[in-house]
């Protein structure tokens, strides 16, 4: 249990918020949310002390552990992979240690043995014989594989180290755990093997995550920082997102009877209920909607970005047909005979185990790569926009934004540019940022609003919500459901695959596989995995 007394946070004049009380207990998994800049990761400092506080306090149940997952990927270099996992749990790892040190005196006397005997029977009572048996568990769970074990962490990629990292955080089953992005560089099994452990995880858990499927399947609880508080929502991300939307709305009924409002209220609950009853998601598991309220519904002051694509024709019959396309790269087959015809209402999610695929696949079909084996034929009818994985190139120079933007429209005049990026929150002064020094989420804008400008009806996408925050991506996610064109993407983000895509193609170096499907539907049988396990195989 954490527990967060008057609680506040401010830098200078800027207040990220204040007057927090809030108590996080036992059993309930809390999402933490909110606007680019409001404080969710210095919440989280505040939370494990690596931030103080300008007032209030934060404290721990009596006896109780907290675990973080640490964002350093170099700390433990010099560790091998199984003691930086056990190094999670610091007493134990002290009493480890402490226990390796005695033994190896030369002078071993009396009083070591009695030393001994005290930290021997407390290993014993932390389960410490089974330290390395759990940690190793843990690992093949999150997909490192034995051999690595005993390797230094030095030797690991980085993607690796996230995984040994995250394993640290959960090793021991800490009392509270604190987890910033857990899923950032974890591909869909290893996601879905961090739900399924979460799910079953009876301690107190808070998480910053803008993997909004991941939010639903693990959440009981939203935490949300916004008008400089931080409230609590009974339910996961969909439903305070729904009920915001739903609020906001209200809000601006003026003339709408209260008594209306809560009776919409109180129906919109009801359905919510009636779907999440039938749904897997630990937030039945925990009867979170029981506890729902309608006077907790308020408006959010989110700002969404306005992604809104639309096609300047309608396409022909023929979209797309490819034929034997082979890729390697370094000598490495990466994909095999890649063959298939895109329909017309085809929107398509490719995926790999090895994330290279998808990217030179989509780099063959808007020619920026020759070196293949096979053909494709565009129809004529079609027109496409790209969205490449890697994009740095597009902002090598010091235009501001109506230059940079301009440089990809028909009109250039100040004021329609500047209609493009007010929809991508880009307002005032902001027009005239350079564009080589924008963040990471304002690129991603940008190239949406380039893409807009296209009027494309074939969308080609890898990785469209890489850096974007949780406003952005859910307003990507409705476009994408509602464009009227094609799509091909690749993406990280379960839930814009699950609910925009009917047709899943998984490439592998032996070929691939194509089902006209949902994801959830894909992922989930049983003689796909054996198929999936046959070709990687190979």
């Amino acid at each position: 249990m954490i527990t967060v007394s008057n609680l506040g946070v401010q830098f200078g004049k800027r207040v990220l918020f204040q007057d927090v009380n809030l108590k996080f207990t036992e059993g309930n998994c809390y999402g933490i949310i909110g606007a680019n800049g409001a404080g969710k990761s210095t919440f989280m400092k505040t939370l494990y002390g690596a931030q103080d506080p300008t007032r209030g306090s934060v404290s721990i149940g009596k006896g109780e552990r907290l675990s973080v997952l640490k964002q350093d990927h170099h700390e433990f270099d010099e560790s091998t992979v199984l003691d930086t996992v056990m190094m999670g749990h610091d007493e134990l790892w002290a009493i480890k240690k402490e226990q390796e040190d005695l033994y190896a005196k030369e002078d071993f006397n009396e009083k070591d043995g009695i030393r001994i005997s005290e930290l021997t029977e407390r290993f014993e009572d932390l389960d410490g014989w089974n330290a390395e048996s759990d940690a190793a568990n843990l690992l093949s769970g999150l997909h490192i594989s034995e051999d690595l074990h005993y390797s230094t962490m030095a030797n690991l990629s980085g993607k690796q180290k996230v995984r040994v990292l995250l394993a640290q955080a959960l090793f021991g089953k800490p009392d509270n755990l604190l987890l910033d992005e857990p899923t950032n560089d974890l591909d869909q099994e290893t996601i879905s093997w961090l739900e399924d452990y979460l799910a079953n995880f009876d301690r107190t858990v808070l998480v910053i995550s803008h993997d909004r499927h991941f939010l639903d399947s693990i959440c009981t609880q939203i935490v949300d920082i916004d008008f400089q508080k931080i409230s609590l929502f009974s339910g996961n991300y969909s439903f305070w997102y729904q009920s915001s939307q739903l609020a906001s709305r209200q809000q601006a009924q003026q003339n709408k009877k209260a008594e209306e409002k809560i009776k919409e209220l109180k129906e919109f609950i009801a359905r919510f209920s009636a779907n999440a009853a039938k749904s897997k998601q630990t937030t039945s598991r925990k009867k979170m909607l029981e506890k729902l309220n309608v006077e907790e519904i308020q408006p959010s002051s989110r700002k969404y970005p306005g992604i809104i694509f639309t096609p300047e024709r309608q396409a022909g019959n023929n979209i797309l047909e490819v034929e034997g396309l082979s890729k390697s790269i370094d000598g490495e087959t990466i994909f095999k005979n890649v063959e298939f015809n895109m329909q017309k209402d085809d929107k398509i999610v490719f995926i790999s185990r090895d994330p290279r695929a998808m990217t030179a696949l989509f780099d063959i079909l808007n020619e920026k790569d020759t070196n293949f084996e096979g053909e494709f034929k565009w129809g004529v009818t079609i027109t496409t926009a790209y969205l490449p994985l890697e994009h740095a190139e597009f902002f090598q120079n010091d235009l501001n934004l109506v230059d940079w933007l301009g440089q990809y429209s028909h009109d250039t005049s100040e004021a329609f540019i500047r209609g493009y990026l007010g929809k991508m929150l880009f307002s005032g002064e902001e027009i005239f940022k350079q564009s080589s020094v924008l963040s990471g989420g304002e690129k991603m804008r940008c190239m949406m609003s380039k893409m807009m400008l296209t009027d494309a009806n074939c969308l080609i996408l890898d990785t469209p919500t890489n850096h974007l925050d949780l406003e952005s991506i859910q307003s990507l996610n409705n476009s994408l459901i509602n464009f009227p064109g094609n799509i091909l993407m690749s993406s990280h983000d379960h839930e814009v695959i699950q609910t925009v895509c009917n047709r899943v193609i998984e490439l592998t170096p032996n070929g691939i596989i194509d089902r006209h499907m949902p994801y959830d539907e894909y992922i989930s049988s049983d003689q796909i995995q054996e198929l999936r396990e046959q070709l990687y195989a190979k």
